[in-house]
């Protein structure tokens, strides 16, 4: 019981990710304040935990929260926002920006914080960022990155013992697949009614 209490915030956090996984798969425009509340939750769980790039990353989900609820509400016909393809230029700006976002955390990480694993945190951190943004704009591909991001933040979470945290990284990694192939599917049936 007292490790409950002690882990209570955490616990929730954990819960109010798999209701955000569920909400994400299924398209619905709910994950967003889902989203909000769980990465309010764990600002406070990664702080303690000293992983500060992840306490910093929920910081950035709380306003691609807000932008990703007005991008998906608000289509540019007034419809749902489509799921579409990651496209070969866009790749390159994203690895590219993925690239300089590592190397600035890493560097912020190992000069100026006593961050126990930084360049890992710095990996799955600006991983992560690029992974919303596409997210909020229905790539399909997000859900790969997504894949690769949350079996390594499993690894990372059970080395420092967060254990109901990797037990939703667990979840996060197989949903991850799961999501790719629900939105794949959607997509390809937009494309065959669209080709009609």
């Amino acid at each position: 019981m007292n490790w409950i209490i002690d882990n209570i915030i955490e616990i929730i956090g954990t819960l109010a990710g798999l209701v955000f996984l569920y909400l994400e798969i299924k398209q619905n425009k709910w994950l967003w304040p889902v989203g909000l509340l769980t990465s309010a939750m764990y600002i406070y769980v990664f702080f303690v935990a000293k992983l500060y790039a992840d306490m910093s990353l929920q910081f950035y989900y709380v306003f691609i929260s807000i932008y990703g609820w007005i991008a998906w509400t608000k289509g540019k016909q007034k419809e749902e926002l489509p799921v579409t393809k990651l496209t070969n230029k866009l790749f390159m700006v994203l690895l590219g920006a993925s690239l300089l976002i590592y190397f600035l955390i890493s560097y912020l990480l190992v000069n100026y914080t006593d961050g126990s694993i930084p360049y890992w945190d710095a990996f799955t951190t600006a991983l992560s960022i690029v992974a919303t943004w596409m997210l909020a704009r229905k790539i399909l591909e997000q859900w790969l990155v997504w894949v690769l991001v949350n079996a390594v933040s499993l690894c990372l979470y059970i080395y420092k013992g967060l254990y109901p945290t990797s037990i939703l990284f667990l979840f996060y990694t197989i949903l991850a697949v799961v999501g790719y192939i629900h939105w794949k599917k959607d997509l390809l049936q937009s494309e065959a009614f669209s080709s009609n």
